[in-house]
């Protein structure tokens, strides 16, 4: 396998859930192509001329694309996984908890557990369900 990217289905505010990360979880933000004058153009419905056919960031090493999938071809919010944020500092794994919380369903509020120093999971404002993570240092062994 040379590479992992995750893919991510939008309801129309693809450009805005990637403008999001970039702005507060550091995500770098690549390509995006809308609609208009894509081999594309002519199965979007009117008024989707500027939402994402497909779009791109980059966080932490990983590339995660995503488009506004037309109405109709999608009716569910994800389930069966999570973007999974781990950082080894707990004030940066308090921050992007509380970055990407804004509007967001909080499952479990970022708290200390006993695999964690810091540890929470939620689902943001556009439906994509998220962990943040700081593992606990391993215990010395003697």
């Amino acid at each position: 396998m040379k590479t992992l990217q995750i893919y991510l289905s939008f309801d129309g505010r693809c450009e805005a859930a990637f403008r999001f990360y970039v702005e507060r979880v550091g995500a770098t933000m690549g390509p995006m192509f809308p609609y208009a004058n894509s081999p594309m153009a002519a199965s979007a419905p009117s008024g989707w001329e500027t939402k994402i056919m497909h779009g791109s960031i980059t966080i932490g090493g990983v590339t995660v694309s995503g488009a506004d999938v037309l109405p109709g071809q999608v009716d569910e919010t994800p389930r069966g996984f999570r973007i999974v944020l781990e950082s080894d500092d707990p004030a940066e794994t308090e921050r992007l908890f509380h970055a990407l919380a804004e509007n967001a369903r909080i499952e479990m509020p970022i708290q200390e557990t006993f695999w964690s120093v810091r540890f929470g999971m939620l689902t943001d404002q556009f439906g994509i369900p998220w962990m943040v993570s700081c593992a606990r240092a391993p215990e010395p062994t003697s």
